[in-house]
């Protein structure tokens, strides 16, 4: 059977058809909760630098989260940045105000429990988003020095806590494919998830956070965040030796990895030009120096603190 990866052809933010387009995008994939039922909206908040194009747009955010409380579902919106708390990342992106009107507010995943990675080694992974019934996934498609694409499966990264992910960078990175491993285990270890792509307004050039804008106008929709991965790796005509995730999803067998097993119900990749989306042709290292992760670790307590801007 084919996973089928649902796409829509958005421009603007502002348009009139986003709230419609993200709804049938929703139920394409099957993503319908059911009266009460707790689901974790999890956007891509990554740092107040370039918020604007650095995270998920707050419209989209809160078209799904609209979709969702009409359901009757019971939303949290939480995502757990590696330095400040996701309040103050989504004040500078424009999604605290986005959601006030639904009475919503975005908390920071915490509650952290030891999650065994498939190398033996544990990571800390919010209780938070193994307890909710669904997750809603929201990332923002974006180049990334270190992984050279970000997407669906990179942002569930972000349900580990807090410093714990630059801890991980600094002792896993540059081991081999430990660190894209990694990635993966957090993944497969939620529970079910639907991926919401933020592709309008995509970066690219660099990432995650200093990248420029690049106008794509591309919603996606999968219930593999594998799967969806893969389609836009091959839109964007990339092949699985230049991209870390999806050659460890390869090595896994994984399903979604295939291309192949992929079905188009609403538009086809063909449909989108991504012709001039620059990637970085060569990749940072995935480790982080230990002096880099204590800097970033007292940066962050100063921001809890309120002693730092």
């Amino acid at each position: 059977m084919r996973i089928p990866v649902a796409l829509a052809r958005i421009l603007e933010y502002e348009s009139t058809l986003l709230e419609p387009a993200v709804r049938l995008l929703l139920d394409e994939i099957g993503c319908a909760p059911q009266r009460g039922q707790r689901v974790l909206v999890k956007p891509n908040l990554v740092s107040r630098g370039n918020a604007g194009l650095s995270c998920t747009h707050p419209l989209v955010v809160r078209a799904v989260c609209q979709h969702l409380l009409d359901l009757g579902a019971t939303v949290t919106v939480a995502d757990s940045p590696a330095f400040g708390t996701a309040g103050q990342v989504a004040r500078a992106s424009g999604l605290a105000q986005a959601l006030r009107p639904l009475g919503l507010r975005v908390r920071s995943l915490g509650r952290p429990e030891p999650l065994r990675l498939s190398f033996g080694a544990e990571i800390g992974l919010s209780r938070t988003a193994r307890d909710a019934e669904m997750i809603v996934n929201l990332p923002r498609l974006k180049a990334h020095c270190q992984m050279r694409l970000t997407c669906a499966v990179k942002n569930l990264f972000g349900c580990v806590t807090g410093w714990r992910k630059a801890v991980a960078h600094a002792r896993h990175g540059d081991q081999g494919n430990r660190f894209p491993a990694l990635i993966l285990d957090v993944a497969e270890a939620l529970p079910p998830t639907f991926t919401l792509l933020d592709a309008i307004r995509p970066m690219h050039r660099s990432g995650p956070v200093k990248g420029v804008a690049f106008e794509l106008g591309l919603l996606a929709a999968c219930a593999d965040p594998i799967a969806l991965d893969t389609a836009v790796y091959g839109l964007l005509g990339l092949s699985p030796e230049k991209v870390p995730l999806w050659a460890e999803a390869r090595r896994r067998g994984r399903a979604g990895a295939d291309p192949k097993r992929l079905a188009y119900p609403l538009e086809s990749p063909a449909a989108f030009d991504a012709s001039g989306f620059e990637i970085p042709r060569t990749l940072d290292p995935e480790t982080f120096h230990p002096l880099r992760v204590a800097k970033g670790r007292l940066r962050s307590l100063l921001h809890r603190l309120g002693l730092r801007g």
